[in-house]
């Protein structure tokens, strides 16, 4: 019988209340001790909705106070993503394993900080490299069977970027932007694909063409009297199950003057064997038009695939021979996000090592700060960490502003 593992949980959101969900169904021995999150009262209605009585998960207003005052054997980072790093740190200083969602860090100070915290006891969540479909992928690359991967072509339509305008999600502030809320993923995988090669330049473009506008600051979808006629209206009859219009709706205006983020981005990534990746990403395609997967090319082979299809395809570059691989696999990021809670119970009795390590999360989220960066200024940038010196400097800075 496997030993009795103590969960905390910093943050009760969804992402974070569905990664300890799996754990618990792996693992009866696995128990979900204690929960920091300021919405305490809503985490109470949470908790009695999953079927758990209430009395027998601590609740606290702060992580610190979560920290002090339980004994844990892993904590799982569910906060909104601005506040990753900062609780991250907090929890590696106590030297207790960590499951940290993505993205790491959302500002390069925030960065800097976790990379000087980091340790091995630490599982990303980045489960797109799990998926079944990736590892096949990385299976038929590590054979040689089309040669070295040489060019990449990487896309994601995400058909529900109403959620980056239409909610919290919108504020810039919070989440600095979409590369580092999506390109994360595809990054990472991308890099687990190319294993070996690291990537040392970046250049990148981002558009708003769609998800802008005129209407007031702050109005609700609900109080809007197009709600009937905008396609991201809750209300719209399009809509697979289309809200009744005295009901009420918490989405805001996506054509508001305060809606935030690109619409759209794309970077060519420059790794260090010469060859490149061009990776680009899309917030307005819907339904059919999803796409997420990669298109990579080596001399004697084609390796395509998609998650949403589930479907990967090997072309021989020298003879007429098409492979096809079909998964039967739904689950929620293509079945990764069990891969991911496995290992991190492992990682918590110290029987494996993270397959998801902190330094992956750093190197992509260095990848997704220096993308927005070079959106910004039209220039290249190199994807390097900055000199000792100012990292010192950065690192008092940062302490002194928290402070503040």
């Amino acid at each position: 019988m496997s030993s009795p593992i103590r969960l905390g949980v910093i943050g009760y959101g969804e992402r974070a209340r569905h990664m300890v969900r799996i754990m618990r169904s792996q693992d009866p021995n696995v128990s979900l001790a204690a929960i920091a999150d300021p919405q305490c009262d809503s985490i109470a209605a949470k908790l009695h909705d999953d079927g758990r009585v209430g009395d027998d998960v601590h609740l606290y207003k702060t992580a610190d106070e979560m920290l002090d005052a339980e004994a844990l054997d892993g904590v799982v980072i569910g906060t909104r993503c601005s506040l990753h790093a900062a609780m991250a740190v907090k929890v590696l200083a106590r030297d207790i394993a960590l499951f940290l969602e993505k993205p790491v860090a959302t500002t390069m100070p925030d960065l800097l900080a976790l990379r000087a915290a980091s340790s091995p006891r630490v599982v990303v969540s980045f489960p797109l490299r799990l998926s079944p479909l990736a590892q096949l992928a990385r299976e038929i690359i590590d054979s040689g069977k089309i040669g070295t991967v040489e060019h990449v072509q990487a896309w994601n339509n995400v058909p529900y970027g109403n959620v980056y305008f239409q909610t919290w999600y919108r504020d810039e502030t919070e989440t600095q932007g979409l590369f580092l809320q999506k390109a994360t993923h595809d990054f990472d995988y991308i890099n687990f694909l190319l294993a070996g090669n690291r990537p040392v330049a970046i250049s990148a473009m981002t558009s708003k063409q769609i998800f802008k506008g005129t209407h007031p600051a702050g109005l609700k979808c609900m109080d809007c009297a197009e709600k009937k006629t905008c396609f991201e209206s809750p209300y719209h009859p399009s809509r697979s199950a289309p809200l009744a219009l005295d009901m009420p709706a918490k989405e805001m205006c996506a054509f508001a003057v305060d809606t935030g983020n690109e619409d759209s981005g794309s970077a060519l990534i420059q790794y260090a064997s010469g060859m490149h990746v061009v990776y680009s990403q899309n917030f307005f395609a819907r339904n059919k038009a999803a796409k997420r997967g990669a298109t990579l090319l080596g001399y004697k082979g084609t390796i395509e695939f998609d998650w949403f299809t589930n479907e990967l395809k090997v072309f021989q570059h020298h003879s007429p021979h098409v492979e096809t691989h079909t998964f039967d696999n739904n689950a929620i990021h293509g079945g990764g996000d069990e891969v991911l809670a496995t290992n991190f119970l492992a990682v918590i009795r110290g029987e494996s090592e993270s397959v998801s390590p902190m330094e992956e999360g750093l190197l992509n989220t260095l990848m997704c700060l220096k993308a927005k960066e070079s959106a910004a200024t039209h220039q290249f940038q190199q994807i390097q960490w900055p000199s000792e010196n100012i990292v010192q400097e950065t690192l008092r800075e940062r302490d002194l502003i928290r402070r503040g």
